[in-house]
């Protein structure tokens, strides 16, 4: 999968309306279509993937038993919460014009991809700034990792302007 470079493209752009023009690529529209599909079938199989790990840290770190009741209480709610955000976003990524609605829908479902490739690479806030040499096997998740920030970035800053 060959992401790089997309960086001199803009995802949206704020119209004088409130709404915001959808200027994502179309190879890149699809790129995120897919991975946010693999990413639904990962929340969808349960809390239990040890890549899913920081999308549902422990409440309780000293209670495993409150954790336990937590989780079972909110663990289905968060998933549910981002199923329909994944599914807003990828019924959106064919549309031209968006709402603040769906880039907020955008913002969470970017954020959970991010936070579950972080977690395959072993990554934590320190790291996000590392070059990679394009012949590490860990090289695809790191153009995804970046990808994902990149288009995040971008709908917030049009969310902002």
């Amino acid at each position: 999968m060959a992401l790089f470079g997309f960086r001199r493209n803009q995802v949206v752009r704020r119209r004088s309306d409130g709404r915001y023009d959808l200027v994502l690529d179309p190879n890149l529209r699809e790129t995120m279509g897919a991975l946010l599909g693999e990413l639904d079938e990962l929340v969808e199989a349960g809390p239990d993937d040890p890549g899913l790990r920081r999308l549902n840290p422990p409440a309780y770190l000293d209670d495993p038993e409150k954790d336990v009741e937590y989780q079972l209480l909110a663990g289905d709610e968060l998933r549910t919460s981002r199923r329909a955000a994944i599914e807003t976003v990828r019924a959106s990524l064919g549309e031209e014009i968006l709402t603040e609605e769906q880039l907020w829908a955008w913002i969470q479902s970017l954020n959970a991809l991010r936070l579950v490739v972080g977690t395959r690479l072993g990554i934590d806030e320190d790291d996000h700034a590392i070059e990679v040499d394009p012949d590490d096997p860990a090289a695809p998740l790191w153009s995804i990792y970046h990808f994902g920030t990149w288009v995040q970035h971008s709908v917030i800053a049009a969310l902002q302007a």
